[in-house]
C-alpha cells in the first residue's frame, strides 16, 4: 500500500506540471483579452499598454514566463501577482478557499446522506409508490440546471425577495469564524441547491447497483445462513454496490473544491469559483493559473483518496 501511495503522489507532481504547462499554452495560443490593455483603462494609448506589458513581464516569450513562474512556484510556493489588483495570487486564493470548502463539504454531506438513503430504500422497495416517486423526482432534479434552481430558491425562500421568506438571500455569506449561526443559515439554500442533482444521480446509481447485487449468489447464501435482512442488505449488499458511489463522490468533491462557479455566482458567495470566473473575464493569467492548479490538485488528491478507500470498502481490492 505504501509503495502504491508513493507512486501515485509522484504522478500527482507530473500531472500538476502538465496542467500548468497546458494552461500557459492555451492562454497564449488561443484568442484572449490582452491583460495590459484591460489594465490600461477605457482609452489606453500604445505607450501605456507597452509599459504595462513590460512591468507585467508580458513582453517576454511565453516559455520564459513559464520558466519564471515554475521557478517561483517550486522554490517559494509563489503563484505570482494578479494583473488586475497586484495582490499575491496565493493570498487571494487562500482567502476565498474557506467559502468554497464550506459550500462543498456541506453540500456533499447533504447529497451523500439523502442520495444513499433514497437509493437503498428504492432498491429494497422496488416498484413501490416510494420508489416511483423518488425516481421521478430524481429525474426532475437531474434535469434542473443549478443556476435555475438557485434563482427559484431565492425567489421562493430568500428573506429579502422571497414569497416565503425563511433563509438569508444572496450575498449573506458570513465566514464561520465570525458568526457560526449566520454562516450555517446563509449556506442552507446553497447546500441544497448544489446537492440536488448529485443526490438524484447517486440515488439512481445506487438503486441500480444494489438491485443487481441483491440477485447475486452470495446474497442468497447469506440469507440461507440465517442472517437478518438488515445485515444482508447493509453488510453484504450495500458494501458491494457502493463502490461506484465512492468513485463519483471523490471526483465530484474534487471538482467542486476547485470552485462551484454557478452556485457561488447565483448566491454571491466569495469562493474560488467566482474568483476564477472573474479572472477569466479579466484575462488575469496568474489568477487563472492559480485557480486551475488548485482545482487540478484537489481532483488528483481526491482520486488518490478514493483508490485507497477501495481497499477498505471492498475486500477484493488489494494494492501491491
Amino acid at each position: 500500500m505504501a509503495k502504491y501511495i508513493i507512486r501515485r503522489l509522484l504522478w500527482v507532481i507530473v500531472l500538476l506540471f502538465l496542467v500548468t504547462l497546458l494552461t500557459f499554452v492555451v492562454f497564449y495560443l488561443l484568442p484572449s483579452a490582452d491583460p495590459a490593455t484591460l489594465r490600461a483603462g477605457r482609452q489606453p494609448n500604445p505607450a501605456l499598454v507597452a509599459q504595462i506589458r513590460h512591468n507585467l513581464g508580458l513582453d517576454k516569450p511565453w516559455y520564459t514566463q513559464y520558466y519564471n513562474y515554475m521557478k517561483a512556484l517550486v522554490l517559494h510556493f509563489d503563484f505570482g501577482y494578479s494583473y488586475q489588483s497586484n495582490v499575491a495570487v496565493r493570498t487571494l486564493i487562500f482567502s476565498r478557499l474557506p467559502a468554497t470548502i464550506s459550500l462543498t463539504v456541506g453540500a456533499a454531506v447533504v447529497w451523500l446522506i439523502s442520495g444513499i438513503a433514497v437509493g437503498i430504500i428504492s432498491a429494497v422497495r422496488r416498484r413501490s409508490k416510494f420508489d416511483r416517486a423518488a425516481m421521478g423526482s430524481a429525474l426532475v432534479a437531474i434535469s434542473a440546471p443549478v443556476f435555475w434552481l438557485g434563482l427559484l430558491s431565492l425567489f421562493l425562500f430568500a428573506d429579502d425577495i422571497g414569497k416565503i421568506p425563511i433563509f438569508p438571500g444572496a450575498g449573506s455569506y458570513v465566514p464561520l469564524s465570525q458568526n457560526p449561526e449566520k454562516w450555517f443559515t446563509s449556506l442552507i439554500m446553497p447546500w441544497f441547491v448544489l446537492a440536488a442533482s448529485f443526490a438524484a444521480i447517486y440515488a439512481r446509481l445506487l438503486r441500480a447497483n444494489l438491485i443487481e447485487v441483491m440477485s447475486e449468489d452470495y446474497i442468497r447464501t447469506a440469507r440461507a445462513k440465517g442472517l437478518t435482512e438488515r445485515r444482508v442488505i447493509f453488510h453484504h449488499g450495500v458494501r458491494a454496490a457502493i463502490t461506484p458511489i465512492v468513485t463519483a463522490a471523490g471526483l465530484d468533491v474534487g471538482v467542486l473544491l476547485g470552485g462551484a462557479i454557478l452556485t457561488e455566482t447565483v448566491f454571491n458567495i466569495p469562493g474560488v469559483g467566482r474568483l476564477a470566473y472573474d479572472s477569466i473575464l479579466a484575462g488575469d493569467l496568474p489568477m487563472i493559473q492559480g485557480t486551475v492548479l488548485l482545482g487540478a490538485f484537489f481532483i488528483v488528491i481526491a482520486n488518490l483518496v478514493v483508490d485507497v478507500a477501495y481497499a477498505f470498502i471492498d475486500p477484493r481490492v488489494r494494492y501491491s
